[in-house]
Formats: C-alpha cells, structure tokens, sequence
C-alpha cells in the first residue's frame, strides 16, 4: 500500500476511532475495530473507492455492528458486569464536543443507556446525535432505506430521553458540587450526602472487579449509605488500591470525577453526573482492565493539586 493510501487511511484514524468508541464503549475494542477497518482498506481495491471517508465509515460501523451481535459480546454485556470505559477528557478518541448532542454521546450515562437498543438503533443515533450525518448518508452507511433510519433515530431518542434529563450543569458549579459530595463523604455526613443527590439518583459500581456482576442502587438513602460505605477508609481498602490514595477531581468523559490515585496510577474512579445543583447518577469503576487507557492518559496529564492529599 502506498503513502498517499496510509495518508489517506490516517487522516480519518481520530474519526473512526471515535465513532467506534461511542459504538462499543470500550477503548480496546474501538482500537481493534479500526485496526481491522485498516486491514479492510489495505486488501480493498482503492481505485474503485469514491469517496474514502464514506467507504471507511461504512466499514468500522459494520464491524462494530458485528462485534455487538456476536454471542460473546452478547454474553459479557447480559451478564450484568459490564461498564463504559472511562475516558479522560482530552483523550482523542472521546473526538468532537462542539455541540451538546455530542458531548452528551460520550457521557458514560447516556453509553449505559445506550446498551438498551439494539445495534442498528445504537448505530444510527450515534451517526445521527454525535457525527450529523444525514438520514441518506445514514442509509447507505447501513444498508437500510432513509424511513427507516428515522424510525432508528425516534425510537432511540425516545428510550434515552425517557431515561435521561437533557441538562448540562455549569463545569465550575458542577465541580463545586462532587468537592461538597467527597467532604460529605470522607467525613461521614450522610444528611449532606442525601441532600445532594436527586430523588431519581443511581448508583452503579464494578466493586473492583471482584464480583461477577455489578453493584446497583437506588434511592437518595441507599445511595448515600453505598457511598460513605466506600469511602470509610480502612486497611483493606488500602491495601487494594495499592496504598494510601489521594484524591483528585478531574473531567472524565465530560463529567466530573473524583479519582483516587496511589504513585500515579488511578487505583479507582467515581464519575458523577450533575443536574440543577445536584447529583443524578453515580458510577464507581476500580477494575484494573477498565481502567488501562486512563491511567495511560494521567500520566501525561499534569494533574491539579489532590482535594484530600492521602486517605
């Protein structure tokens, strides 16, 4: 294969790389779908490809169709332990963030709620939300006609606003917000922790990958009671994250987050959602494969002083 080809192929990495992110909610699997998207490229007769960007778009779209459909995949997500991979913001392949819409794609509640449809609706709300693409672009891309990618598109719009309040909290007040959370936390004012989370607030955590499936709650109380629980510091815990952590705030995939760090490794994150002053969900990630590509990110990040220095 030429330069001009690999040039070619190159230019579009960062797009596919986001778009298949957005697809499968896993970093790992988003790198595999393209690497196999550039293999397709290599062995494709290139002459007869029009437009490039399209045929390359088409390409990783189907491939991660494919992943969802297969019955390992299929398996690993049904089994109720699964979560989006979180992202630190500026990580490229979280891609663009110009608009609300997309910024909201990326967020690790709406990747959850994602897991609700099915491959095809997944598809093309993300092409329709998060890339623009239009309802002709969208059918060619999937092989379907343009009634029914607008059928793709309401149906999936209805199940993630049902689900979801379209809000965007101020990144200055929503930062002041999880710093009163990790207070009311480490120093066990569970009053203030309620009164900070939404009546509908949840709660989802990997409890360290040691369990099978993953932990849920609901309700302000239980939600309070699940968060000063895991943030009673004990010698256990310690021990499982590798020593004593200090605890930053940084953004994750558009959100803030309260991330605990031990020799600068992230030993443990918790990305909160802010709505209207307020918590509205929860989701508390500490597997270590979870965790690869944001630890690659921190260290080349130059981090803001720790809130609370060791814990």
């Amino acid at each position: 294969m030429d330069s001009a080809a690999i040039d070619r192929f190159e230019a579009s990495r960062g797009r596919l790389a986001s778009l298949a992110y957005r697809l499968l909610g896993s970093a790992a699997d988003a790198e595999d779908a393209v690497q196999d998207t550039f293999l397709r490229w290599q062995a494709a007769d290139r002459e007869r490809v029009e437009v490039p960007e399209a045929w390359l778009t088409k390409v990783v779209t189907n491939l991660c169709i494919d992943r969802l459909r297969s019955a390992r995949v299929r398996h690993e997500r049904a089994a109720g332990a699964w979560l989006p991979e979180p992202l630190l913001d500026g990580d490229p392949m979280l891609g663009p963030a110009d608009t609300f819409e997309q910024r909201e794609s990326v967020s690790l509640a709406v990747l959850t709620l994602l897991e609700r449809l099915s491959p095809v609706e997944r598809a093309v709300y993300i092409l329709r939300e998060a890339f623009s693409y239009s309802h002709a672009e969208i059918a060619g891309i999937l092989d379907i006609t343009e009634s029914a990618s607008q059928q793709h598109v309401h149906r999936a719009r209805t199940r993630v606003t049902a689900e979801r309040r379209r809000a965007e909290a101020d990144p200055a007040s929503a930062r002041r917000v999880v710093e009163e959370f990790l207070a009311a936390a480490t120093t066990g004012r569970t009053e203030r922790l309620v009164a900070l989370l939404t009546d509908d607030v949840t709660a989802v955590s990997d409890g360290a990958g040691l369990g099978k499936r993953l932990l849920r709650y609901e309700t302000r109380e239980r939600v309070a009671a699940f968060v000063r629980a895991g943030f009673r510091p004990t010698p256990a815990k310690r021990r499982l994250a590798g020593g004593s952590p200090a605890m930053h705030i940084a953004w994750v995939n558009g959100s803030p987050a309260i991330l605990a760090v031990v020799d600068n490794r992230i030993a443990g994150a918790v990305v909160c959602e802010v709505g209207d002053g307020r918590i509205t969900s929860l989701s508390g990630i500490a597997a270590a494969n979870r965790l690869a590509r944001l630890n690659e990110a921190w260290r080349r990040h130059e981090p803001e002083a720790p809130v609370i220095h060791a814990w």
